[in-house]
């Protein structure tokens, strides 16, 4: 009779477990309704513990069964919670079978605690309560885990992609960007020539300004593209990065139109050796602190930091509190000539990021709108020069 009742029961559940999956979608606030359907299993299998036995039980192991997929949804933290609750649940059931509160409905002869030490049944509930929390702890660990083993796989599969398409418009970008320059000198030359033979005309002068300063602004931009498309191989040598950094971030912080607006935070770790070019790592910092600093409107903060990270590797991240990127913008910053700016080639992270590619580097954006944005790249390390 009680077997056919934990059938019936287990039947019950399984149907409305059925029906709160395909009920799921419906609700707006489905994080709350996944807290409130493990919360309703777990009472589900408390029932079940208690209907075949209580203390006697021989499913007390599907306590850990929901302490496992808990952790799955709600990780570590999820996981914790949901082994509280188990283990509060079954020491309630042995408590009330113990005083007799409620009727004992169970398999086979045995009904009662009366004859079993009291010392006994406080170690089985704390047995089971140390088994719950210990299954929360390793599959919580196990699923963060796994939660930034797929995080850092989905970052090296847009890194891929990212390379690819950068290498594509690299080598299309180098022999347009040379069909340009050429004809481009020619026509600054003729301008230059006619300017010296013409008579003098004032409008004729106007005229020619005109053509030479936007030529100039599209030799500009020719240049750009073409370091771009093949940065140049550079000279690395071994660097102490504080003391590069500290001197990159001087000579911006004199610069009037952007260092002088805003605070400047340096936190660096000193003897940290990377082997780089310095011109390099000059132009992949200037940009970051120049994107940081158009990012604030007014008044702002611009941190620089160093942090140690795993296979040997040192990390530098420059953060703002300015404005942030869009969700639907930070997936296209890389890409030539995308900006959000009103001025701008957006041709800056773009150059930053080949450059990076050289020394088995990536840029890392992590932004909110209104919280300002983190920029970051690693650096294998050297060893101390002789």
């Amino acid at each position: 009779m009680v077997w056919l009742a934990i059938y019936l029961f287990i039947s019950a559940s399984f149907l409305l477990s059925l029906l709160s999956t395909n009920l799921f979608k419906l609700f707006v606030y489905q994080r709350l309704f996944v807290y409130v359907q493990l919360v309703f299993d777990s009472i589900i299998i408390s029932l079940i513990v208690f209907i075949s036995g209580g203390y006697f039980s021989l499913f007390t192991f599907l306590y850990i069964v929901i302490i496992i997929y808990a952790s799955m949804i709600a990780y570590m933290k999820g996981g914790l919670w949901m082994a509280l609750l188990s283990s509060l649940q079954y020491a309630l059931i042995v408590v009330f079978q113990y005083y007799a509160y409620l009727p004992s409905v169970i398999i086979g002869n045995i009904s009662s605690l009366s004859g079993i030490n009291n010392i006994e049944i406080l170690n089985k509930v704390l047995i089971t309560a140390s088994a719950c929390f210990a299954v929360a702890v390793l599959s919580g660990l196990l699923t963060e885990q796994n939660r930034k083993s797929q995080s850092e796989l989905r970052a090296m599969e847009s890194h891929v992609k990212r390379v690819e398409k950068m290498a594509y418009m690299g080598e299309m970008a180098a022999g347009l960007a040379h069909e340009i320059k050429n004809p481009l000198a020619s026509v600054v030359g003729s301008i230059q020539l006619l300017r010296e033979d013409l008579r003098y005309d004032s409008d004729h002068q106007r005229l020619m300004e005109i053509i030479l300063r936007e030529t100039d602004r599209l030799s500009t931009l020719v240049n750009d593209f073409l370091l771009f498309a093949r940065p140049p191989a550079g000279k690395p040598k071994i660097l102490e990065l504080s003391k590069s950094i500290e001197e990159i971030v001087g000579l911006f912080e004199k610069d009037k139109k952007h260092g002088r607006r805003h605070t400047l935070k340096k936190i660096l770790i000193p003897d940290v050796y990377v082997l780089m070019d310095p011109s390099h790592l000059s132009q992949v910092l200037w940009n970051l602190l120049l994107n940081a600093a158009e990012a604030i409107q007014g008044e702002g903060a611009i941190e620089i930091q160093m942090a140690w990270a795993k296979n040997n590797e040192v990390i530098i991240l420059v953060r703002d509190s300015g404005c942030g990127i869009a969700p639907e913008s930070v997936q296209s910053i890389f890409d030539p000539f995308f900006t959000t700016k009103s001025e701008g080639t957006g041709l800056g992270l773009s150059i930053v990021h080949r450059i990076l590619e050289a020394y088995n580097s990536r840029l890392d954006v992590q932004s909110k709108p209104g919280f300002g944005t983190t920029v970051s790249f690693a650096l294998k390390r050297s060893g101390k020069p002789a």
